[in-house]
């Protein structure tokens, strides 16, 4: 009877291991963190005994491969939406005859709060564009399914026509990392500056104004600051696009008209065409069916996506390594962070955006996740870049003798930026020349890249006085965190300024927070 038993034991369990659990992203929960950890002086985690994840990888390497021709196609790259004064040509399309273009802009003008008035340039501007960009506009309806109910969500909160979130396709072509020549960033396209009068931060490691949500919530404040001023939003769409400052000197120079279509004539020429171009933006989303434009299909909806605060640095490589969630999905939908590193500030709330299916893994294994994460920076061999806010814009003269590099060391940025921020297209410098530079160190004349003092965190300055540690053979970030109370790994780092674990050496002097 005995060994009848035990067979029936050995045969239960040996079924219940043989079945194959296919779940798409599964982690184990581990009530006690030390159990991720070794008693060894380095941390390490155990990575894969802990992560079970089944994937299909022939459907990863597909997904991974659309997305990646979705983001990075040259027709995404190179598409320009706005037309160049020598691309708007005089034409006749036989399917769509001036008579039948006055009937639907009339009815376009009935339904919405626009003076959408018929004349001549409007018309060849709809029909250069149907005749010559129906392939650009399948690109961007398809971006406009992703956006626009977003759009929509904040143009009703702030009681804006919702038809323009077609302004954001005449800014950007909806590309949120969208960079006009000026330098004007993101899906609204805010300069610097206007961007921080509406709390657009710019920073080494993150651009608000290419945060979709965050930009969005601005440009309604800023739409509707304009749209108070002038009550009328054709009024506002110029002043959106070259300044209240033009719009107001082309009032004085029209005699006082603040009819845009009688004042137009004394804008800069880019702004003249600019509210046509929305117009036939409109007209043509509205009519998209009766002249057989079809959008591309979408990988992604915005429905289909989820947003959480995150609680502490992280990289996008980090997350893939847990989550299976592949890097140019991840760049897609956090197009703000311009090093693919979420970071933590104090007094910051920086968001991670993913695919609803893997938001749900992320909240249930919030702390083993970020564990996991501690671990895996303990261990980082190379520094990650210091945070820097660019508080400050000044001007500098090039002076005798000056090149790139004297002056992006003068300052603590880099060459890249230099060139970026002033759209230059080699390092060749001329006396003279101004540039344009972001620093926190504006007055400082020695400052350099490994001086600038980087935000932490945590509360560091204020809370308390710190203690000192002295580490002792064998101990680790993970052990001397345990020592105190509300000590992180992290904060040990940043208290520091030390991300790998090769600087933790017998004797080395540690400030610890006494929080």
């Amino acid at each position: 009877m005995r060994y009848l038993i035990y067979i029936t034991l050995f045969l239960f369990y040996s079924f219940g291991f043989s079945q194959e659990k296919l779940e798409t992203s599964k982690l184990e929960t581990i009530e006690d963190g030390n159990q991720l950890f070794t008693k060894k002086d380095t941390l390490f985690y155990k990575k894969l005994d802990s992560l079970k994840l089944v994937t299909h990888s022939e459907a990863s390497l597909l997904d991974s491969l659309w997305i990646h021709e979705l983001i990075n196609s040259p027709l995404n790259d190179t598409v320009r939406y706005v037309l160049g004064d020598n691309e708007v040509f005089e034409s006749e399309l036989q399917e769509l005859p001036t008579s039948l273009l006055k009937e639907r802009l009339a009815e376009l003008d009935s339904k919405t709060p626009f003076n959408v008035e018929y004349n001549p340039q409007l018309e060849q501007i709809i029909k250069t564009y149907l005749q010559r960009r129906k392939p650009v506009f399948s690109v961007i309806m398809e971006r406009a399914r992703f956006y626009f109910p977003m759009f929509e969500d904040h143009l009703a909160k702030y009681n804006i026509p919702l038809e323009l979130k077609y302004l954001a396709i005449v800014e950007s072509a909806l590309k949120p990392v969208a960079t006009s020549r000026v330098g004007a960033k993101g899906l609204w396209q805010f300069m610097y500056q206007t961007g921080k009068i509406y709390n657009l931060d710019v920073s080494s490691y993150v651009d608000e104004r290419s945060d979709p949500i965050r930009a969005t919530e601005a440009a309604c404040k800023y739409l509707s600051t304009l749209y108070d001023m002038y009550k009328d939003w054709d009024m506002a769409l110029a002043a959106y696009n070259s300044g209240p400052g033009n719009v107001n000197k082309a009032i004085r120079r029209s005699g006082g008209s603040t009819n845009y279509w009688k004042l137009r004539n004394y804008l800069p020429r880019e702004t003249a065409g600019y509210v046509p171009i929305f117009y036939a933006t409109m007209y043509i989303f509205k009519y998209a069916d009766e002249h057989n434009i079809k959008a591309r299909e979408s990988t992604l909806t915005r429905f289909e996506t989820d947003t959480i605060h995150v609680k502490r640095q992280m990289t996008f490589q980090q997350i893939k390594d847990v989550l299976n969630v592949d890097i140019e999905i991840l760049k897609f939908l956090n197009p703000q962070y311009k090093l693919d590193i979420i970071p933590y500030i104090e007094g910051k709330n920086y968001t991670l955006t993913l695919p609803v299916k893997h938001i749900g893994t992320f909240v249930s294994n919030e702390t083993l996740i970020y564990a996991y994460i501690d671990a895996e920076d303990a261990n980082r061999k190379k520094e990650l870049p210091a945070y820097v806010e660019m508080n400050a814009q000044i001007t500098y003269k090039v002076k005798s003798g000056d090149f790139l590099g004297r002056v992006a060391n003068k300052y603590g940025v880099s060459v890249n930026n230099i060139k970026r921020w002033n759209n230059l297209k080699n390092n060749n410098l001329r006396i003279g020349q101004r540039l344009k530079i972001y620093t926190r160190n504006p007055t400082s004349s020695s400052t350099t890249k490994n001086s600038i003092v980087t935000k932490t965190t945590n509360n560091t300055t204020t809370k308390g006085e710190f203690n000192t540690y002295v580490v002792k053979s064998g101990d680790s970030l993970w052990s001397i965190a345990k020592k105190y109370a509300n000590v992180s790994v992290q904060n040990i780092k940043e208290w520091n300024n030390i991300w790998s674990v090769k600087s933790l050496k017998p004797g080395t002097k540690l400030k610890i927070l006494n929080l």
